[in-house]
Formats: C-alpha cells, sequence, structure tokens
C-alpha cells in the first residue's frame, strides 16, 4: 500500500497563493514544536505569527513536510523552519485572523527529511475483531 500523501500542505499552498494573488499578505500561525526553528522571543500563548510574505522572506520554501524561509528579526537575519505539522492556520492580514483557515496540529512522528518513523512514535492501536 502506498503511503498517503496529506492534503494539508496543498491546502496552505493553495490559500497563500490565493492570498498573493488577491494583493492581500499571507501570515501563518504556528505552534513550535521540537522540530521547529522560529525565533522564541515572539512565541506568545503556545502560538507564534509569522508574516510569510515576499516583502518579510526570503528563500520560502513550501513543501509537503515544511514550510521554511530566512527572515529578519530584531534585525537579525534567522532560518525559519516550521513542519507542516506544526502549522495552525494561514490568513491574509488584511481581513484578520478571523479569517484563517483553521487546521489540526501535532508534533511530527518522525524527524522531517527522514523516511524512518521515530522510535517513540507510537503505533496505532487497532485490532482484529472477528
Amino acid at each position: 500500500m502506498a503511503i498517503e500523501i496529506p492534503f494539508k500542505p496543498y491546502l496552505i499552498r493553495a490559500f497563500y497563493e490565493w492570498t498573493v494573488d488577491n494583493g492581500q499578505t499571507p501570515y501563518i500561525v504556528a505552534k513550535p514544536g521540537a522540530y521547529a526553528r522560529v525565533p522564541q522571543q515572539y512565541v506568545k500563548d503556545g502560538h507564534i505569527v509569522l508574516d510569510i510574505s515576499s516583502e518579510a522572506t526570503a528563500g520560502l520554501h513550501m513543501d509537503n513536510e515544511a514550510i521554511s524561509f530566512k527572515a529578519r528579526f530584531d534585525g537579525r537575519s534567522m532560518d525559519v523552519y516550521l513542519p507542516i505539522e506544526n502549522i495552525a492556520g494561514i490568513y491574509p492580514q488584511e481581513l484578520g485572523p478571523e479569517e484563517m483557515m483553521p487546521f489540526e496540529t501535532s508534533e511530527p512522528v518522525r524527524k522531517p527529511g527522514s523516511k524512518e518513523p521515530e522510535k517513540s512514535a507510537k503505533k496505532p492501536a487497532l485490532k482484529l475483531v472477528k
């Protein structure tokens, strides 16, 4: 059986493109986790809000595993990395967070870029009932 590719990264990219095509500024809301690299001083209430427009980022890359880019925080350049599982939503800044497309968040079960699950990852607790 082939591994199913999650739908979430496609929705994020589509909403990003729709926002940019409409001349608006895309913001993401994310929950930092073990594999995320974000400026911790901007994390509030367990989430961080980031402007991912071309004016605010350099080298923005969105794929099925993560969103990554360079941005300046307090005058310092930083590589930002967010696994897709950590993305809680995306919205146009001009419309506000009440227009956010929300997503479920979770901690990645494997290190991004790795094909093998982490040893601490639990397997589903399903059993065959006859």
